[in-house]
């Protein structure tokens, strides 16, 4: 492969943030991303490239974190290309997504924001409409799981004899 045919990072896009977002979008509630999507306004013309289709990856691990590689076992992941064409966009952008499951509604619509994202003109705006209230949503729910995980603490403790 050349590197002409290896996908890259859209010009000025720092790794770091598109792990978050990438991260937002396949952690988000389909449904919240479905209602963040119906209100986007005006919404670019949006083509698909691949899928969005599901399939299975084999999930590798290592012994003690840094031994033998060894097949830990299959997982499923809906994945989702499209290119986003049209107003707000100077020009056109391409957003991929890849995440656990298989709704692929899902995976298209995780697509779409990656590529509102890529785009220099709407990043800010999705950043504040959507990326925002999603990670905000994700940390109330973790929240709330791990309050719910703490109420189930059992304090363990051990008494000592006294000496004879």
């Amino acid at each position: 492969m050349t590197s002409q045919t290896l996908p890259t990072d859209p010009p000025g896009v720092e790794i770091a943030a598109r792990q978050r977002w990438m991260r937002t979008l396949a952690l988000a509630d389909p449904d919240a991303l479905d209602a963040a999507w119906r209100d986007w306004a005006p919404k670019p013309t949006v083509q698909a490239i691949r899928g969005p289709e599901a399939g299975l990856v084999m999930v590798r691990a290592r012994i003690d974190g840094g031994g033998a590689r060894f097949n830990l076992g299959e997982a499923t992941v809906a994945r989702a290309t499209v290119r986003l064409q049209g107003e707000p966009l100077a020009e056109a952008a391409v957003g991929t997504s890849y995440l656990l499951g298989t709704n692929l509604e899902h995976a298209r619509l995780a697509a779409i924001f990656d590529g509102l994202l890529s785009a220099a003109g709407p990043r800010e705006r999705v950043f504040t409409e959507v990326i925002g209230p999603l990670e905000r949503m994700r940390a109330e729910r973790d929240d709330g799981r791990s309050a719910e995980a703490r109420s189930t603490l059992v304090d363990f403790f051990s008494v000592a004899r006294e000496h004879e």
